[in-house]
């Protein structure tokens, strides 16, 4: 067996709108596509990210049948950890302009650092409910 690629990454957030806005306003992701499921009473955003794809599963505040997810368990570095999606990483080619494009928006980032293993520049930001995401050259 064989696996050729990773297809996609799904991730789970608590406020549909405000997710989107900060993927493809904020972070640039093409829109794939979007759906409504009724039937889960969600939302699907499906966004391209190089060559794979980003899922986006998330209820709007304004919906009458909204239930928030459990909060995030722990963060790198300053929590114990739970099991599962730690970051995603992205690669980026200039890890500093793109750090001062997301502060220009107000957007949180840890300083640069450097990867112990690649010795690549790197650092950490945060999405809307918290997951870290790594920018990395």
């Amino acid at each position: 067996m064989k696996i050729n690629a990773v297809h996609h990454v799904a991730i789970i957030v608590s406020d549909y709108e405000k997710s989107k806005d900060f993927y493809v306003n904020k972070l640039g992701f093409d829109i794939i596509r979007e759906n409504h499921r009724p039937e889960r009473h969600d939302y699907k955003l499906d966004l391209k990210c190089g060559p794979i794809e980003l899922e986006i599963f998330g209820n709007k505040l304004s919906d009458p049948e909204y239930v928030a997810p459990p909060k995030r368990v722990g963060r790198p570095e300053f929590d114990r950890e739970a099991c599962g999606l730690r970051h995603l990483a992205f690669y980026v080619d200039d890890v500093d302009a793109y750090k001062a494009e997301l502060e220009a928006m107000e957007i949180y980032v840890e300083p640069i650092r450097f990867d112990d293993y690649t010795g690549k520049k790197m650092t950490f930001f945060f999405d809307p409910d918290g997951l870290p995401l790594e920018l990395h050259e």
